[in-house]
């Protein structure tokens, strides 16, 4: 009977333990829904970040053109990794890319387009993430694809991969430019 006082403890530390551990490795969930989806843009006035490229207004999104746009930051070590795989979205025919540098600085921003290259049409800033509360994003980067109408069809978490966009982002654009 004393065994069982001293060996009770230990398996009810055991069993709690397992169950925290595993809570700690279990990958995240990056599929949250989105309450813009099938709505309108959010009205949200930007400023341009500045240098050569123009920034865009909630009217540049639903001028009949599907439009990309993306979250990023120049601290966010994600939304380097996924810098060079931007072009590859701008490329498309028929298709603009919109960049909002989110919660960042001017001069860092265009720091890090300069290091990583800026595959951007238009390029806006939000130094305080107002902009980014009410697209309701939860970090960067994230994208969101537009359609001609100003109406989100599409929001992605996390950095785009050449796989992501062909399987993901690419059958939503194609969708949109069809209607």
């Amino acid at each position: 009977m004393r065994r069982l006082l001293y060996v009770l403890p230990v398996l009810l530390f055991a069993g709690i333990a397992y169950f925290l551990f595993r809570g700690l490795i279990a990958p995240p969930p990056m599929d949250l829904p989105s309450v813009l989806i099938n709505k309108p843009v959010p009205r949200d006035q930007m400023r341009a970040l500045g240098g050569s490229i123009a920034g865009f207004t909630p009217k540049d999104l639903s001028d009949g053109h599907v439009t990309v746009v993306n979250f990023f930051a120049s601290w966010c070590v994600p939304c380097r990794e996924e810098a060079p795989v931007l072009p590859l979205i701008r490329s498309l025919k028929g298709v603009r890319l919109y960049g909002v540098a989110y919660k960042d600085m001017p001069a860092q921003a265009q720091k890090f387009l300069s290091e990583t290259g800026n595959p951007f049409n238009r390029l806006d800033i939000d130094e305080a993430g107002r902009a980014g509360i009410d697209w309701g994003i939860t970090g960067v980067p994230e994208t969101f694809v537009v359609n001609g109408q100003g109406i989100v069809l599409l929001r992605f978490q996390g950095p785009l991969t050449p796989r992501i966009i062909r399987t993901q982002l690419l059958p939503v654009i194609q969708n949109a430019q069809g209607a």
